[in-house]
């Protein structure tokens, strides 16, 4: 696979092999810091960094949420459910770009998502 790396070691003494420059030639080379063996490299990446998220849609979130005053509240959104038109908003996550409403009619608290635009 291209965006595998792999560890390289010395045929001469075993050593890890580290990435070099030839200055002159402009390639890369894996050089051997114990006997200075160099041998050019097979492609050009040197080390990849494979990020793994894990993305959980369970959240709660507490009725008392639409009386937080640090909270931004807007009164251009109507609830689904129960048709009130204030509700608190904020971001869970920055992955995903999205705000949870929350609606401050204290007999629904309901909660839907809107994609930022």
């Amino acid at each position: 696979n291209i965006f595998e790396a792999t560890m390289d070691f010395c045929e001469e003494c075993n050593n890890m092999l580290y990435p070099s420059e030839d200055k002159g030639e402009k390639k890369l080379m894996f050089e051997c810091r114990n006997c200075t063996r160099q041998v050019v490299a097979d492609s050009a990446l040197v080390y990849t960094n494979a990020v793994k998220t894990q993305t959980v849609e369970h959240m709660v979130v507490n009725a008392d949420i639409t009386q937080d005053p640090t909270l931004p509240r807007t009164r251009e959104v109507e609830c689904e459910k129960c048709h009130h038109n204030e509700a608190v908003y904020f971001s869970p996550s920055d992955e995903n770009m999205q705000l949870l409403f929350v609606c401050c009619n204290p007999d629904c608290v309901h909660r839907w998502n809107q994609t930022k635009e």
